[in-house]
């Protein structure tokens, strides 16, 4: 039986991980390559794709990696003609790339605010803009941007420019949504809640709890009134639905994949 993305070739940025288990990229690019896509896979560290390529493969997908710096216009063109040359167009992307740093409007340094910015929404708005004209060539295609339940609410810390991106690409989304539709070009977000990604140990639990990890889990379950985390793959399937033709009719919205965080009033 076909795959709900058979023969789509899915662009997917942020597909490597800093350390074994789900992140969302690598998620994302084993799930769209178990249902049929042509991975091309995009990170800066060819080595943090790895894991990905293998889990991938392990799920009888077919993938491509590519290093690239989505933050750098030039490298993101080439990233795309690569996909092109590859596999011969783009039909779905997903925007993956992103980060979190510490710091409210006083204690963020103006260069880290101007880092955060560059490497959540510049991103983003770097990829679509030199995807959607090879959307374009072949009368559409489905875009996937993940934002944070960060970009919602107060989610525990101040991360002020992380939370400012989250939130703009969500609004970024819509609107490119309005104006491409016409085009049969889908845009929509994923706004992950408190998951349990490889980034939860090496590199959150240092910057919020002194490099307790098990301290820091402990928070952020209780938050989650469904009573567990998800991890990359509950996102990654929030992001295949986006991406397939079951979501025909889906564009401008988000999908909250938090487990009920959000909904909360405390």
């Amino acid at each position: 039986m076909a795959g709900r993305l058979q023969d789509k070739v899915a662009i997917i940025t942020g597909a490597g991980c800093v350390g074994p288990g789900w992140g969302n990229g690598r998620a994302a690019s084993a799930i769209f390559g178990r249902e049929g896509a042509k991975v091309f896979a995009v990170d800066l560290r060819a080595e943090a794709m790895e894991e990905t390529v293998a889990a991938t493969r392990e799920l009888g997908g077919e993938i491509t990696t590519h290093t690239c710096d989505v933050t750098d216009s030039a490298q993101v063109a080439a990233m795309v003609r690569a996909c092109v040359e590859r596999y011969g167009r783009v039909d779905v992307l997903v925007n993956n790339v992103g980060g979190s740093a510490a710091g409210g409007a006083v204690a963020l340094s103006e260069e880290a605010w101007d880092r955060q910015i560059d490497f959540n929404l510049k991103s983003v708005f770097l990829a679509c803009k030199h995807v959607i004209p090879e959307m374009e060539t072949v009368g559409g295609g489905a875009i996937v941007n993940t934002a944070s339940t960060s970009g919602l609410r107060w989610t525990g810390s101040a991360q002020v420019a992380y939370a400012s991106a989250k939130a703009a690409i969500i609004q970024f989304s819509r609107v490119t949504a309005v104006e491409y539709a016409k085009k049969n070009i889908r845009v929509n977000t994923v706004v992950p809640g408190q998951m349990h990604t490889p980034m939860v140990e090496t590199r959150l639990a240092g910057q919020r709890s002194g490099g307790n990890v098990a301290s820091l889990l402990q928070s952020r379950l209780a938050r989650i009134p469904i009573g567990f985390m998800g991890d990359g793959r509950d996102t990654a399937h929030a992001a295949l639905f986006l991406a397939s033709d079951e979501a025909r009719f889906v564009t401008g919205t988000e999908i909250v994949v938090d487990g009920g965080m959000t909904a909360r009033c405390d």
